[in-house]
């Protein structure tokens, strides 16, 4: 069985980014997008729900976002991109997939 795991690092701090709010949505039809989970990074900038339970990983598009300027605003820090989306690709629903993100308030 597939799996989906994230890890954000904050560059400046040099630790894991905790508490980052993060959507997981997957690509329908007519490229219209289907909300499957909302979670927060933990202690260890990961998150352990981020594909939920209940969920099968499937083949197809998915698109992971994650709320930089809620995790920044708290440190009163103004970053440039007030989110980041990154969308990829299942091709094999039984392979592991694994998006990192390393982070600073221009990067």
């Amino acid at each position: 069985m597939g799996a989906l795991t994230l890890h954000v690092l904050d560059l400046v701090k040099g630790r894991p980014a905790q508490g980052i709010p993060v959507i997981l949505e997957v690509q329908g039809l007519a490229g219209s997008w289907k909300l499957l989970s909302r979670s927060r990074t933990d202690a260890d900038g990961r998150s352990a729900d981020v594909m939920p339970s209940h969920q099968r990983l499937q083949a197809g598009t998915y698109r992971l976002t994650f709320d930089t300027a809620t995790y920044f605003q708290i440190q009163r820090v103004e970053p440039f991109y007030p989110d980041i989306s990154v969308v990829f690709t299942v091709r094999n629903p039984a392979q592991h997939y694994h998006i990192p993100l390393l982070l600073s308030p221009f990067g």
